[in-house]
């Protein structure tokens, strides 16, 4: 069974930089897409950023358009979120998740998750 384990998560400084990372355990590693999702204190779970895992192509949405990126890693099995000019409102747990299948996949149905990591923005 797939787990996916984020790290990179930690206290950062506005206006900072920092590079999220989401790992795949299994030896062979295939989803159909990724994306990554954060949940802020009091707040729903949003989605930051999707990523079709066979061609490339990624798509950021709103709380993070033109201050983050995606980018993955084939053969490392590994996603990464990009974030710059980072803001208090950043502040969340980050996780990242996978789906297998077209359905899923755009059916925003993700069937792995990671455990988490914490971002930290401070003033």
């Amino acid at each position: 069974q797939v787990r996916l384990v984020e790290s990179g998560g930690g206290l950062v400084q506005a206006g900072g930089s920092l590079r999220l990372s989401c790992a795949a355990s299994t030896r062979t590693f295939s989803p159909y897409g990724m994306s990554w999702f954060r949940q802020a204190p009091g707040k729903e779970r949003e989605q930051v950023g999707t990523i079709d895992w066979t061609n490339g192509g990624t798509w950021m949405l709103d709380p993070v358009r033109g201050r983050g990126s995606l980018s993955r890693n084939i053969a490392e099995k590994t996603l990464y979120l990009h974030l710059n000019n980072l803001r208090s409102e950043d502040t969340a747990v980050y996780y990242c998740a996978a789906a297998f299948t077209p359905e899923d996949y755009y059916g925003r149905h993700y069937t792995t998750w990671g455990q988490g990591t914490q971002v930290t923005v401070s003033p």
